[in-house]
């Protein structure tokens, strides 16, 4: 019978007599490190036991601001079409005021209508742009700028009153909170430009600005911002105006623009230099308050509905068949 005799190493408790046992430290390292992850476990298990938080809820829609919309508006064919699509937009934002100025010597019954079906807070204003600085016959769009005197106007109502031929006739009382903001009707315009982050556009305290897609030759224009200031301008022409933005890229607030009776729109401004003439009265280019994430989304675009083509109205109209004209397209 074989006798095998089994040899291990001493654990390090038997060290020898007299010799101290150096195993306690290790273990209680040990012990302590699953007792951090018992509790990180039962810190866990109680989170998902916890009701989630309740989401964090816009102010009331009386606690904001108001945004004033200008839009100068003229007689065309796609008229009705672009005042719809932008009065549709406008009625999803809360706390609006559509300031819509015709090009004409009076209100139009399409553009009363349409203001009065809205369900909007507006002002009809109408003031007939001079012949002097109307375009003429063959000339491109670019050569005088336009609406000129319609936005001049709504600013005229917005510090003085008076003058309006439809819906809110009083301006807002001195002390009121609000931002104005220019939006052309042939443009796009996201829900968002108006209520990025509950309304950015809202808060504004001077200037605030933002890119505009598909203008100025490029896919979009607008500041460059850089620790959160407005350090320069991404833009191909004439990059040395002092505001190179569109006039869709800004909103001034309403206490600044009551403060600066002389700022206005001048008229006679070179090409490109519209928006300038009334920044420039109102706020320094480092002063500028950049939004739409620092201006980094593009939240309106600078879009023009093709002109329709009537070949088929002239020819039905001189043959005595054309549609009829009580219909209002």
């Amino acid at each position: 019978m074989l006798n095998i005799l089994w040899f291990s190493a001493p654990h390090p408790c038997f060290l020898g007599p007299g010799q101290p046992c150096d195993c306690l430290p290790p273990l209680r390292a040990a012990a302590e490190q699953l007792r951090q992850k018992d509790l990180r476990i039962s810190q866990l298990q109680a989170d998902l036991r916890r009701p989630p938080p309740a989401p964090a809820q816009p102010p009331e829609p009386e606690a904001l601001p108001t945004i004033y919309v200008v839009t100068p508006t003229y007689a065309r064919l796609v008229q009705k079409a672009e005042l719809v699509r932008l009065s549709q937009t406008l009625s999803l934002v809360p706390r609006l005021h559509w300031l819509l100025v015709e090009d004409a010597e009076g209100p139009t019954p399409l553009v009363s209508g349409l203001l009065a079906a809205s369900g909007l807070l507006f002002t009809h204003l109408a003031v007939l742009t001079p012949k002097a600085q109307r375009l003429r016959e063959g000339e491109p769009g670019w050569v005088r700028p336009r609406g000129v005197e319609q936005r001049n106007r709504a600013l005229d109502w917005l510090r003085s009153g008076g003058g309006a031929v439809g819906g809110e006739k009083d301006p807002p009382p001195p002390g009121t909170r609000g931002v104005v903001y220019f939006a052309d009707d042939d443009n796009t315009y996201s829900r968002e430009l108006f209520e990025e982050e509950w309304g950015a556009m809202r808060w504004t305290r001077g200037v605030s600005v933002w890119p505009v897609g598909l203008v100025g030759g490029l896919r979009f224009e607008g500041p460059r911002v850089q620790d959160g200031r407005v350090v320069g301008f991404h833009t191909a022409w004439e990059p040395n105006r002092p505001f190179p933005v569109d006039m869709a890229g800004f909103a001034v607030a309403l206490p600044l623009l009551l403060a600066k009776p002389s700022a206005r729109f001048d008229a006679a401004a070179p090409r490109g230099h519209l928006e300038s003439s009334l920044l420039s009265h109102l706020v320094d280019p480092k002063d500028l308050e950049p939004r739409a994430a620092n201006c980094t989304r593009v939240l309106v675009w600078h879009t023009r509905t093709e002109k329709p083509k009537m070949k088929q109205e002239e020819q039905l109209q001189r043959q005595g068949r054309g549609s009829d004209p009580a219909v209002e397209v």
